[in-house]
Order: structure tokens, then sequence, then C-alpha cells
């Protein structure tokens, strides 16, 4: 896996993965599959998500990296 991912790479992958949004609400944006709820770094100057950040929110949308860099 790369370093640093782009924000609007983490979104169209989540996209094919079934996932709608993002949607915002609180203090983050979201996304939605089900009942099942992701959340997504709000964008800064950059737009880059470092990949330490992205491996906890693939964990916790209960996605493999394999399955991930397959997209």
């Amino acid at each position: 896996m790369k370093k640093i991912v782009k924000l609007d790479e983490v979104v169209r992958k989540f996209r094919k993965l079934g996932f709608k949004g993002p949607y915002s609400g609180g203090k983050h944006l979201f996304m939605k599959k089900g009942s099942r709820k992701i959340h997504i770094p709000n964008p800064h100057k950059t737009k880059d998500i470092h990949i330490s950040l992205l491996k906890r929110i693939l964990q916790n949308a209960e996605i493999d990296e394999k399955e991930w860099e397959d997209i």
C-alpha cells in the first residue's frame, strides 16, 4: 500500500464496495452500507489520508487490505 492516499480515491473505493455518501454529520463525514457506518476524515489542505489512518478505517469497516487493493 502507498503511504498516502487521496481522499477522493478512498471515497471512490468505498462506493465500489457498496457504501453510500459521504454525508456530513457531527465533526466528520461518514459513509453508510446498510447499518454499517464509517467515519471519513475531514479534507484538509492536501486532502490526503495517511496509510495508518486508512488501515484503522478499513479495520472498523471490516474490509481486508487485499480486498481494498483489488478494487
